[in-house]
């Protein structure tokens, strides 16, 4: 089909609108990895915007070694993984009898759901649950609070609902009961959905600050975004003392807290990155699938 004058002009500007839209998001983030790598000196010239200037990783050295980092890091990924695979179960387990129309009261239980969408029963109350249910430092504090997001049950019970009847119904004249329907028939055609949701989930126990705060007093427990944001209001105070105090950790003294900060950024954001592109291809037809019907 030919294009007309009218729909070129438009893909052009589309096109320019979202490639301003993309550096918009991406100048950031390549601006503080050019920080983290930077000398102090540079950084308070401010020679740095894209590119190292004296290109040094003793922000880094100085992250490792005043900070316990490694095991902040396998905290968020015992979190993350855990959290992640326990709200995959759940919600799939929500959703896959909510797609059923015959289900009694369907309607009722799936707007109940939706409800909490828009109110919850508040900070306060829910913090006194969690302590009177005695999940006080403990992870299952953060991994029962979010087990189950609204949105993504909806995302997978609008695809459950697509898959064709007549699939099930050979399924059940063979025989299957509803687990092995569920597990051997739905899960496979599910991959891309599922594969979706574990990202939306994944990123956001990876990025759990609040209710780590609130829940876990043990500094033991913390996870990475708790570190971090130790970390910066602790360089806001009292800078780690002096810059001397961090050249005597890093081996340099061309080292500033605005380096260290961005260092600590740069690795809170790299599993997330390093994992991005390998459900990426899943990611638009996941979400995507089930929203149309027919």
């Amino acid at each position: 089909m030919k294009i007309s004058t009218g729909e070129k002009a438009f893909y052009k500007i589309n096109n320019i609108v979202l490639f301003i839209i993309s550096l918009s998001c991406l100048l950031p983030l390549i601006y503080i990895i050019a920080t983290s790598f930077s000398s102090g000196a540079a950084i308070e010239s401010g020679k740095v915007f894209l590119w190292p200037v004296d290109f040094t990783p003793a922000a880094y050295k100085v992250l490792i070694v005043s900070t316990d980092l490694f095991k902040y890091f396998k905290n968020s990924i015992v979190v993350t993984v855990v959290g992640t695979a326990l709200s995959m179960i759940f919600t799939i387990l929500c959703a896959y009898p909510l797609s059923k129309r015959k289900l009694f009261a369907r309607r009722k239980v799936t707007f109940l759901i939706v409800f909490t969408m828009l109110f919850s029963g508040g900070l306060i109350p829910t913090y006194l649950l969690v302590k009177s249910l005695g999940l006080m430092n403990s992870y299952w504090s953060i991994w029962l609070t979010t087990l189950i997001s609204p949105y993504n049950m909806l995302i997978m019970k609008s695809f459950f609902e697509n898959i064709s009847e007549e699939l099930e119904e050979a399924a059940r004249i063979d025989g299957c009961s509803e687990w092995r329907i569920l597990l051997q028939m739905y899960l496979p055609l599910s991959k891309a959905v599922i594969a979706t949701l574990c990202l939306f989930y994944g990123v956001a126990y990876w990025n759990s600050f609040l209710k780590v705060l609130m829940y876990i007093s043990d500094s033991k427990g913390y996870t990475l975004p708790v570190l971090i944001q130790q970390m910066v209001f602790q360089l806001e105070q009292i800078k780690l003392g002096t810059n001397s105090d961090i050249g005597a950790i890093s081996g340099s003294g061309d080292v500033i807290s605005e380096s260290v900060k961005s260092a600590g950024v740069v690795v809170l954001i790299l599993p997330m990155l390093a994992v991005y592109p390998f459900l990426q291809k899943y990611f638009v037809k996941g979400v995507m699938l089930g929203s149309v019907k027919g």
